[in-house]
């Protein structure tokens, strides 16, 4: 087991004692501490989230948050190489982009902040303080806002990208981790690991309007390109549900292996993807079927994949234990390139 995943299963423990546990360094900022973007910056975005990132194409970038050293790897896609190391916050997990923005939002866990960072020049260009252990991120489709998911405070705090603060706080569900901004950008789907279900989050009201069931310990959440499906994976169960967001009801529970920490669907709609952290394994699950097509491991045991990033032409693994990132090329589902990063990557985004 790493940091993170200590943290997480702490926190779902005590949840199921009717105690959350604290975690992580309590130094969630003060509001009027954010250092605001300069007028220059604020071009509008495309969506990107740290669970299911926009579609990429050859030529672009992987950016890969290294949680125990702190920093962020940029890698570029056609060589597989890392092109520059840059310092993040303090234990930076989730991380999104927008690939007309110029920008990378980082989820600094340990800070309480995110962090705003220019691909211009790898440089931290502002931060934004918000609840307390923020771990996932997603943008919504506009890239007019960013959603963040306040682990430690049980809370969904909403950034206006291009005044540079929080608009809103959403209280949600016990220990939120993740979310996926449906691509009408109605709603916001959020993964309570502790309370083992979802909030839905209506966009125009920034409030909680229902909850919708998940399996034990649900960490990861990814919306299909119709908005059709809600896929979530959750680690306990040893499954993938599929939702309708229609009904509300559970219409598929597919069984992956020991461990599944994260899932994303690829860009036509007709594939998903499992990190199976418990074999160290990357899972292919028919959106048609439901059932498991095909399996590949992402290194030697221990690599821990954590997080996935699917573009047109790979498919990006961060691997925790390994330290290392697996490129998978889509149509074989075979190891293309292993790249060494950082200290437990966990969060992966590509542009």
């Amino acid at each position: 087991m790493h940091h993170q995943h200590d943290k997480a299963l702490q926190r779902v423990l005590g949840a199921g004692a009717g105690v959350v546990l604290a975690s992580g360094p309590l130094a969630a900022c003060a509001a009027d501490e954010t250092v605001r973007p300069a007028s220059g910056n604020r071009a509008a975005v495309v969506a990107a989230s740290a669970a299911a990132t926009a579609p990429a194409r050859a030529g672009g970038r992987v950016y890969v948050t290294n949680q125990l050293d702190n920093t962020l790897s940029v890698i570029d896609a056609r060589t597989n190489k890392v092109t520059a190391t840059v310092q993040a916050g303090t234990a930076p997990e989730g991380v999104a982009v927008g690939p007309s923005d110029g920008h990378v939002y980082v989820a600094d866990n340990g800070s309480g902040r995110v962090s705003v960072l220019s691909t211009a020049n790898n440089k931290i260009t502002y931060t934004v303080p918000v609840g307390k252990d923020p771990t996932g991120i997603a943008l919504a489709p506009d890239g007019r806002h960013l959603y963040v998911a306040d682990s430690g405070s049980n809370e969904v705090s909403v950034i206006d990208t291009r005044a540079g603060r929080v608009t809103a706080t959403i209280p949600v569900g016990v220990s939120p981790v993740d979310l996926a901004v449906s691509p009408d950008d109605t709603t916001v789907y959020v993964a309570n690991q502790g309370s083992a279900n979802l909030s839905v989050i209506d966009t125009r009201t920034d409030r909680t309007i229902r909850t919708l069931p998940a399996g034990r310990y649900p960490v990861a959440v990814a919306v299909t390109p119709d908005g059709g499906s809600v896929y979530v994976a959750n680690e306990v169960n040893a499954s993938v549900s599929v939702i309708s967001p229609a009904t509300g009801e559970i219409t598929a529970t597919i069984p992956t292996g020991a461990g599944p920490f994260d899932v994303a669907l690829a860009p036509d709609g007709r594939s998903a993807y499992a990190a199976v952290l418990g074999q160290g394994t990357l899972s292919q699950i028919s959106a048609r079927t439901h059932h498991v097509s095909r399996t590949v491991s992402v290194g030697p045991p221990g690599a821990d994949p954590f997080r996935i990033a699917v573009t047109h032409g790979a498919i990006y693994v961060a691997n925790q234990g390994a330290g290392t990132v697996t490129v998978i090329d889509p149509g074989s589902l075979k190891v293309t390139a292993t790249v060494d990063v950082g200290n437990s990557p966990y969060g992966i985004a590509t542009v």
